[in-house]
């Protein structure tokens, strides 16, 4: 080829370059830039077709002419790159089978909506509740203690006027950790109640003592709608000089208008529990029936004088609310399992 057809083919270089920038500029979404791709850079494309029409050349044109083509070819692949991210960072691009957010047009978003909002984390309903409590016990001046889940016998039966052969210590209830020091009171277990923190408490201290303690309890339970093996417990307990079953039922009927309303009726009927003498349950009237919520009483002779305390000169009185039980009486929630299934459709609702 003659020098004439040498520079008609980089004249012709020339105009596809500047042909090719301005319809890469003029490209707007993934669609029309792969398109561009294909008509510029493709196996078939415009610069490939005068790649090959270069072997009609002389050996030095066709040296300038491949040099100044692949020249070319160099700077439309990096200006199709660049505008591809530009394109991607200004949101104009979305993934495949998005159709975006402007009327369903794909490949395409409009910039200008504002964004969606993110779901936040809330605290988890049993949570709520227990602050809930202790708030309430906090401003009638009780005092919030915190202990192990993994206790020793001693804390866990012992101290608390449990005796030896008493059924709750048995494999059914009771999750042991190791039971080879059991006649010693160190066996090691899976607290079954926050009962412990009680003589733990009294131990460190003289009276008066107002404590509240909250925490995770475990039992070997059959699981069903109001019973879980993993649950949470809040223990209370006041010991002073002349304290009374009359300060128990106050501060038990305080609690109850400040976590069911002012108007709510309690009612308390006997029970017994080994720890405390005498013994009672105290139920709220919701929904014209009465349904019970807690275990209370004064607190035993015997216990007290397990810390070193004189029962001549100081009672007691101490009780245990479930939290979630409350919560599902509160809420109006019919299975306990609920709490601790991480259902998001439950949690989401508190």
């Amino acid at each position: 080829m003659t020098s004439s057809g040498a520079a008609d083919t980089e004249e012709s270089i020339t105009s596809l370059k500047d042909e090719a920038l301005a319809g890469l500029a003029a490209a707007s979404g993934a669609e029309a830039l792969e398109q561009w791709r294909v008509e510029f850079l493709g196996r078939k494309g415009r610069l490939t077709g005068v790649l090959r029409n270069l072997g009609s050349l002389d050996e030095s044109a066709r040296r300038s002419a491949g040099a100044a083509a692949n020249r070319l070819k160099g700077e439309l692949e990096a200006a199709f790159d660049e505008r591809r991210t530009a394109s991607q960072r200004s949101g104009t691009e979305t993934g495949p089978g998005d159709s975006g957010r402007s009327g369903g047009r794909t490949g395409a978003i409009d910039v200008t909506l504002p964004g969606r909002r993110s779901r936040t984390g809330r605290l988890h309903p049993s949570t709520q509740m227990i602050r809930e409590m202790l708030e309430a016990f906090n401003e009638m001046g009780f005092q919030t203690v915190e202990g192990n889940e993994v206790e020793l016998e001693r804390y866990n039966f012992d101290m608390l006027n449990l005796p030896a052969d008493h059924p709750a210590r048995d494999m059914q209830d009771t999750i042991w950790i190791d039971r080879s020091s059991r006649s010693e009171g160190g066996g090691v277990l899976l607290r079954t109640q926050t009962s412990p923190m009680q003589p733990r408490t009294m131990e460190k201290q003289d009276p008066p003592v107002r404590i509240v303690s909250p925490g995770k309890c475990f039992r070997i339970e059959a699981t069903d709608a109001t019973h879980e093996w993993q649950f949470h417990q809040v223990e209370g307990l006041a010991v002073d000089e002349g304290l009374s079953f009359a300060d128990l039922k106050g501060t038990l009927y305080e609690f109850a208008r400040r976590i069911f309303g002012a108007g709510r009726k309690v009612r308390f009927r006997c029970d017994f529990f080994p720890f405390v003498e005498p013994g009672v349950d105290m139920s709220v009237d919701w929904n014209g029936r009465w349904v019970e919520i807690l275990g209370a009483g004064m607190v035993h002779p015997q216990v007290l004088r397990n810390v070193g305390y004189d029962p001549e000169k100081y009672t007691g009185f101490a009780f245990g609310v479930g939290p979630e039980r409350v919560a599902m009486l509160k809420y109006g929630i019919e299975d306990i399992r609920h709490f601790f299934s991480n259902d998001l459709r439950f949690l989401s609702q508190f």
